[in-house]
């Protein structure tokens, strides 16, 4: 997919690796410049690397997006660099470890505030700290990315579920609140993602029972990739969804239309 973001500065949290870098990549091939964020200021090098070696500039910027101040500082070196920030991509989050996963009469309230302090306080810092130059430009798009178990419910990550869900919902909000300066907000779901970390899932056989069990709850029977989750967020950055604002783009091989299971 070519589009034209030639000119454009796109911010993108959670950028060193998986999704968040696929998206960078994807977004920096169509001629954005990109401002990578992440803890991980090692893997941040490769993508602003790889950003640069398509030809566009970048620059990483590391932040705690769970950190107000932190979120505020990136914003405003990356709006000192380049100027502006035309598209932000909250990317940036986290979920419960298998082994602290539990049922909500035993979920650590800890934890809890951990996943909610990245997955929905983040993001909140994020548009905050962003929209008031999108505003004052009367221009910008912003892509907040919930999950799949935003949509549909799921058992021990209560924390996750209700972060994700609520990711949908403060899309749909700040559209109303964005869309009459000239800014298009839409969340995007991804199903389940082909990263470094569910690749042990899928290829190990120690895990095989469990990877058959999630694969036969997506219709087309694989795991998505993190390029076409880059792909769709591309489009809802681009001049051609221009009329597309407070919707949930969903990208999940069919799982939430159903079970693909024979009755």
């Amino acid at each position: 997919m070519k589009v034209d973001l030639n000119g454009k500065i796109a911010l993108v949290t959670g950028s060193a690796q998986g999704i968040g870098k696929a998206i960078a990549l994807a977004l920096a091939a169509n001629g954005a410049a990109i401002v990578v964020n992440d803890l991980d200021a090692a893997l941040g090098a490769e993508t602003v690397k790889a950003v640069r070696a398509l030809g566009s500039r970048a620059s990483f910027i590391p932040a705690d997006v769970s950190k107000r101040e932190d979120v505020d500082r990136m914003v405003a070196a990356a709006e000192s660099e380049f100027g502006a920030i035309d598209i932000l991509v909250n990317n940036a989050g986290v979920n419960t470890p298998g082994p602290l996963r539990r049922d909500i009469n035993e979920y650590d309230a800890a934890e809890w505030r951990r996943v909610m302090s990245v997955d929905l306080d983040g993001l909140f810092y994020c548009c905050r700290a962003a929209s008031p130059g999108m505003v004052a430009r009367k221009q910008g798009s912003i892509i907040n990315i919930a999950s799949v178990m935003g949509v549909v419910p799921i058992r021990r990550q209560s924390a996750f579920a209700a972060a994700k869900a609520a990711v949908i919902n403060f899309s749909r909000s700040i559209a109303l609140e964005l869309a009459p300066h000239g800014i298009r907000a839409n969340a995007l779901v991804p199903g389940s993602i082909l990263t470094q970390g569910t690749s042990a899932l899928f290829y190990n056989p120690e895990q095989q029972k469990l990877a058959e069990s999630l694969l036969s709850h997506i219709p087309l029977a694989r795991p998505g990739t993190c390029e076409e989750i880059a792909h769709a967020a591309l489009f809802l950055a681009s001049p051609e969804a221009s009329y597309i604002t407070g919707t949930t783009l969903t990208v999940d091989g069919g799982w939430t239309a159903g079970f693909a299971r024979d009755w």
